[in-house]
């Protein structure tokens, strides 16, 4: 089927973005708040007071470090009356935020939503996916209303199996998509194109959207999304004949952990593995990113110095899914038992393609074609060029895509590859040849 000059964009939902997803129809974002939400910001704010306190009480010991005065039992503690009023403040705070969060529990049955039945709100969506990706394993540990937990959807609202049964609603041909780090499902439309709804125009897939949580360890997501997929492929109307992924940013590393846990599972636990039949990653940090490497010379810069030692904390409110972009977690061996915040070297384990899937590599980069150092060092803003091929100098980690299933595209950023036609034609091919 020839590709038109311009994929066919996905309808937009009501409130959603028809455009380039930076504006949204509502006419005030306060409409897009709901009740759980203000018991969602006041832990936040709770949290963030004690977190403070501590900073606040670490640099106040350093001081008295210098002058030879001794500190509480554990580090960064002051003793006496000093130590007694920080711990006044946090008890304070704790009294205060369990209160609010009973009182305002109370209050929410009597607040009128302000969402409509159904209705999406992109703003809301953004924001909230952001806090998951940069401290969204807190946000679980608390068990904060504002965790994502993970599902799937379709036009920003959770997936209807039984509007799928519908004569015609769905075909044989799954494809899931799987999105990247403080992104959403919606974030698949982009400049008025969605790649999911150009591969069912094209080649009669039904697209299925993913939302997580992406602040969690890739390998806790790897595992949740094998099992998930699992009960979606067990439930899905008609018979799944075949099954692809395309996966976006941290959204591949999320995909190719789900395939070896599957593959490590007991025979016909994982009945969606067979199935698969195309796994693509565009720009997929296979061997990890330099700005979370940046972040992380944050924590050693801070900690090098006694005064500056407590500010460490806050550079280290970064989620667990972030610090697992430093060299492209897939597996939980990879870090438990591990300080995620200390340095140390490439500990991973190798994990390759799954077998006998068609695997795919698309990468991008800022530089102009014939500027190999370039394109390298620069990639497409936000991963290198190599570790989006997995391309490896040890040869144990390259992953070794096949010359023919891997794109380059070039004077192309991370984001733009969800909307650039030249992407969306090499997905065709690819995922047309049979």
């Amino acid at each position: 089927m020839p590709l038109p000059s311009a994929p066919r964009p996905r309808k937009p939902a009501p409130s959603t973005p028809a455009g380039d997803g930076t504006k949204a129809a509502t006419a005030s974002p306060l409409r897009q708040l709901r009740a759980s939400d203000l018991r969602a910001v006041a832990r936040l704010a709770t949290q963030a007071t004690t977190g403070i306190s501590r900073v606040a009480e670490g640099v106040h010991q350093s001081v008295l470090d210098t002058l030879g005065l001794p500190g509480g039992a554990e580090p960064g503690r002051t003793r006496g009356l000093t130590g007694l009023v920080y711990q006044s403040i946090r008890g304070v705070t704790q009294l205060v935020d369990a209160g609010l969060q009973e009182g305002l529990a109370r209050l929410e049955p009597f607040f009128a939503s302000a969402t409509s039945a159904g209705e999406v709100h992109w703003e809301r969506e953004a924001v909230i996916a952001a806090l998951n990706g940069v401290m969204g394993d807190r946000l679980q540990r608390d068990g904060n209303p504002l965790c994502t937990p993970m599902g799937w959807y379709q036009q920003g609202r959770p997936l209807n199996l039984q509007a799928l049964a519908a004569p015609g609603a769905a075909t044989g041909k799954l494809l899931v998509l799987v999105h990247g780090l403080c992104m959403n499902d919606l974030q698949w439309l982009r400049h008025g194109h969605d790649h999911g709804a150009h591969l069912a125009e094209a080649l009669g897939y039904t697209p299925v959207y993913l939302r997580y949580n992406t602040g969690q360890h890739t390998s806790t997501n790897g595992a949740e999304l094998s099992a998930q997929l699992t009960s979606l492929v067990a439930s899905w109307p008609v018979p799944v004949t075949e099954l692809s992924i395309l996966a976006h940013s941290m959204g591949g590393l999320v995909a190719r952990s789900a395939c070896h846990q599957a593959a490590q599972a007991p025979a016909g636990a994982s009945g969606w593995l067979p199935l698969l039949r195309h796994l693509v990653f565009l720009g997929t940090p296979h061997h990890g990113a330099p700005l979370e490497r940046a972040g992380h010379w944050v924590d050693v810069l801070l900690g090098s110095n006694a005064y500056s030692r407590p500010f460490a904390r806050l550079a280290q409110l970064r989620s667990a899914g972030i610090t697992d972009l430093r060299y492209g977690h897939v597996l939980e061996s990879d870090w438990l038992g591990r300080d995620r915040f200390r340095k140390s070297p490439d500990q991973r384990t190798p994990v390759p393609l799954p077998a006998g899937v068609a695997c795919h590599a698309v990468a991008a980069t800022l530089a102009a074609r014939r500027s190999p150092v370039g394109e390298r060092l620069v990639g497409d803003g936000l991963v290198p060029l190599h570790s989006a091929l997995g391309i490896h100098d040890d040869p144990a980690r390259t992953l070794g895509f096949a010359k023919a299933r891997q794109a380059v595209f070039y004077r192309l950023g991370h984001l733009d590859l969800l909307a650039d036609a030249g992407v969306a034609r090499q997905l065709q091919d690819w995922m047309q040849d049979h």
